[in-house]
Parts: structure tokens; sequence; C-alpha cells
């Protein structure tokens, strides 16, 4: 007992000492993660605003591309790059250069507890990026067992409105939505992120609209779908729902407890 103990505790002191310490992270979800982990990034992407001291890191990347020479000033040890959301062609360019990137890109709850876990290796607070997967696989473990055998809906889960997207199988929102009961109406599509037209919604007949935003967003959305279309809608905090990090549990509370409420 007391050697695995000297162990871990050296494996701990070990990975502390190696882990980069200068790190950057290229999208809003990304940064989420760092934190969670135990990394504070000496740089981040655009929207980075969780937790609050994220707004004041340096930005070297938005919806446009990186800044290389501003991201090359801050002489990262590592570069966190989002898999489907990052210039590959721009990472290349920092490899080139000798810049270590690391590719993320979970798309479920299971991967995103695997990503905490993961960057225990880059984290100068393995320990914390242990206990943050700890705590997720936890909270999830919870969510699941108390909404065994929900009762069903037909839903189609709405992003945007002039276009029209949703998401279907694969994807992190389809996996929240099938944990509250929801059966998503395009799961079948062939891609990840589908655009819809109106009436591939209407011919579906989805029982209820869910969707990121607020109390004044359903009210619009509501109105877009009438006098054709009128089921509930719910929405469900945008920063939580949409991005691949661990606020989405609380997005999945939020969404169950308006889904199923007689299991709140």
């Amino acid at each position: 007992m007391a050697k695995g103990l000297i162990a871990l505790l050296l494996w701990l002191t070990f990975s502390a000492a190696a882990a980069p310490q200068r790190v950057v992270t290229l999208a809003p979800n990304l940064t989420e993660l760092a934190f969670a982990a135990g990394i504070t990034p000496v740089g981040v992407s655009d929207y980075s605003d969780y937790p609050a001291v994220a707004k004041s890191i340096v930005h070297v990347a938005n919806w446009q591309g990186i800044n290389t020479e501003k991201l090359l000033s801050l002489k990262p040890d590592l570069v966190i790059a989002w898999r489907g959301g990052t210039s590959p062609r721009q990472i290349e360019q920092l490899q080139s250069l000798g810049v270590k990137v690391l590719w993320l890109a979970p798309d479920s709850i299971e991967q995103l507890i695997a990503t905490l876990r993961q960057l225990a290796e880059y984290s100068p607070q393995p320990q914390q990026a242990e206990l943050a997967a700890a705590t997720l696989q936890q909270q999830f473990d919870d969510l699941q067992q108390r909404y065994r055998q929900p009762q069903r809906k037909r839903v189609f889960l709405q992003f945007g409105m002039k276009p029209l997207f949703t998401a279907a199988d694969n994807t992190l929102q389809n996996e929240v939505l099938g944990l509250c009961g929801g059966e998503n109406i395009f799961s079948d599509s062939r891609v990840p992120w589908p655009q819809v037209s109106r009436e591939q919604v209407l011919v579906r007949q989805p029982q209820a609209i869910v969707m990121p935003g607020d109390a004044a967003r359903a009210v619009t959305v509501e109105q877009f779908w009438q006098p054709q279309l009128k089921v509930p809608v719910y929405t469900v905090n945008d920063d939580w729902f949409s991005r691949a990090g661990p606020r989405i549990i609380q997005a999945a509370r939020q969404l169950c407890a308006q889904l199923q409420p007689d299991r709140k």
C-alpha cells in the first residue's frame, strides 16, 4: 500500500515537472477543457470566456484562422487544436516550425472524460485533470441512472433559422438528447450537421423542438413555425450545449429536467 502511494506521488510529481508550461488553445471548448485539467493557457481563441479569467488571456485565433505571428510570439510548448474547427494548413505550418500540436475532437461524453484524463499528461496539476474526469464520469452515471427508460419524444434539434441546421447521430448534442429521452428526427442523416428545410421538418412531425438559447429565443422560434407546427420549444444554455466541454453535463441536466419533468 505504502509503495503504491509513493509510486503515485512520484508519477504526479514527474508529470507536473514534465508538463508543458506554455499552452495555447484554439477553440473556446478547448480552453474550458484545459482549465478543467489544471492548465492555464497563455493564448486562447476568440469567445474563450469561461472561466472568467480566460477573458483576459491573449487571443491568437478567431473564426477566420490563427494569427500565427502572435501565437509564435508566445513561445508555446504545446498548441491544442480542434479537429474539424482548426485549419489543418495553418497547423501544418506551425508543426513545420517545430511547434508541438495536440489534436482533440471529443464527440461524446465518454470521450470528454477520456480527453480530461489525456490532458493530465500536459497539466502542471495532473491530479486536477484526473479529478475532473472522475467527477464528470460520476455526474454522467448519475444522469443515466435517473433517466433510465424515459418517456420518448420525437424531437427536432434546431440550430439557427435561416438557414436551418440540425445535429445528426454521432454528435455530442444528439447523445445528450437521447440521454433525456429525445428521439432525434434527423439522426439518420449522412452528415453530422445537415442543413434541412422547413418542409423536411414538418413531414417528420416532431413533438418538440430543442435548441440553444433562452426564453426570448423560444418565442421567436415558436412564431417561426406557426401555424403549421405548434409544439413545445425547449431551450438550453447555448455555451453549455454547443461547446464540447465539461459543462455539457449542465446542458444535459437542464434539458432532461424539461423533457422529463416527473424525474427531476
